[in-house]
């Protein structure tokens, strides 16, 4: 089953598609269990399928716009400037807990020396 296929569907379609993958879904676990069948990939292709469902009920309940070419060019975009506030978020937290780790463990024994003392 294809995404494409589903948006052009509307939402009491998908809601019954859903009962129907869902009760496939439920016969098919109950089959497994009983020891009648043993495909496993029938039964991951199902899980997919609801959950594509699932997406496009819950993208159209929030009003989102699902063009995969429009999320392309907007993550393109964002990218660099992404990339650049979190390295030096991690430069700068990186040199604060070194100064405070050393002046705490200092004065301490390390744990591997204390067991050799005590044997």
């Amino acid at each position: 089953m294809h995404a494409e296929k589903l948006r052009n569907t509307t939402p009491e379609e998908l809601r019954h598609q859903e009962r129907e993958l869902s009760d496939q879904l439920f016969r098919l676990r109950f089959q497994m269990k009983m020891g009648q069948n043993e495909s496993l990939k029938k039964l991951r292709d199902l899980r997919k399928d609801i959950a594509r469902v699932k997406t496009i009920l819950r993208e159209r309940e929030l009003g989102i716009e699902a063009n995969p070419h429009h999320a392309a060019t907007a993550s393109a975009t964002a990218a660099p400037a992404a990339e650049k506030a979190p390295k030096a978020a991690v430069k700068a937290a990186a040199k604060k807990p070194a100064a405070h780790g050393k002046a705490k463990s200092a004065g301490k024994k390390p744990a591997a020396k204390k067991r050799s003392e005590k044997k």
